[in-house]
């Protein structure tokens, strides 16, 4: 291994594998380039910062000029929410927030609990314009960090670098010629994994509800809320997605506590493995795993 940078952002430890030979000049620089472009991304769909474009939109209805990179998150966010039904909705970051999931992670709830209004009557997007028509907390936090990793993806190989692996917290996309084997947490036991991956010019995503817990006039909660019964879903422990994006892959885990795989591959390409509360296991043929127990 050529280099490796490990540094904290957005809340979450990212590890990024070089494969390549770097000088140490190469690599500070690459450094510096990975950490001002996390800054811009963070400054715009962070709803955990007052000084995030977000966090305008909250507070004021209107047009707004959005970053270049908007359009592809916007897309899928879009196919997502009309895939399941409107489970899956960047307007749920005012829900998340009142229930506890707030920009102090307090895990308290904060106030009564509500359904976050229909898509159409919030929000209208026409490259690169987005019409808020009523003052509205988005949360993108479904997709967006696995988008980020690849975006950091970009930036690296904008530096003519095409073998690497980003991780951010379990999202990781890797490139290069040789494969690499990850290690998928036991829900239960961080300490512990259920099996491996092997992942070879791809990504792949996990999600869980045990890592942020608490309780609400709604019951037990975590990163997950159901935005029409305002509860966390139960259905599943953890689930993986392996798909050609870190996008697609981040937003898909989400997806997958709302409706079937099979309705899903109808429109997206992915494999999957989840793990049910009774701990069997179910997964796609493709799926590259190993598992330690089953």
């Amino acid at each position: 291994m050529a280099s490796q940078l490990n540094f904290e952002a957005i809340g979450t430890r990212w590890h990024i594998d070089i494969y390549e030979a770097l000088t140490s000049d190469q690599e500070s620089v690459l450094s510096v380039a990975i950490h001002e472009r996390i800054a811009i991304f963070d400054l715009n769909y962070s709803r955990f910062r007052a000084d995030s474009l977000v966090t305008r939109m909250a507070h004021a209805a209107g047009t707004y000029d959005m970053p270049q990179d908007f359009k592809k998150m916007h897309d899928l966010y879009k196919k997502m929410y009309e895939v399941t039904d409107g489970y899956v909705t960047p307007l749920i970051g005012q829900t998340l927030s009142d229930a506890g999931y707030d920009a102090e992670y307090s895990l308290q709830q904060r106030a009564e609990l509500h359904t976050p209004s229909p898509w159409e009557e919030i929000m209208q997007y026409d490259h690169p314009e987005l019409v808020i028509k009523f003052p509205a907390l988005l949360d993108f936090g479904a997709a967006g960090k696995g988008y980020l990793v690849d975006i950091v993806a970009e930036v690296i190989e904008s530096y003519g670098i095409y073998q690497y692996c980003v991780d951010a917290g379990g999202d990781m996309v890797h490139r290069g010629g040789v494969p690499i084997k990850v290690g998928l947490e036991h829900p239960d036991n961080s300490d512990q994994v259920i099996g491996f991956v092997e992942l070879r010019n791809n990504s792949v995503c996990g999600s869980a509800g045990n890592r942020r817990v608490w309780q609400t006039s709604k019951g037990t909660m975590h990163h997950i809320i159901d935005p029409k019964e305002l509860s966390s879903p139960t259905n599943i422990l953890a689930v993986w997605v392996i798909a050609d994006t870190t996008l697609l892959a981040d937003g898909l885990t989400t997806c997958l506590f709302f409706a079937s795989p099979q309705a899903l591959r109808e429109h997206f390409t992915f494999d999957y493995l989840i793990m049910r509360p009774d701990h069997s296991v179910e997964y796609s043929d493709n799926f590259p795993v190993t598992l330690f127990t089953q």
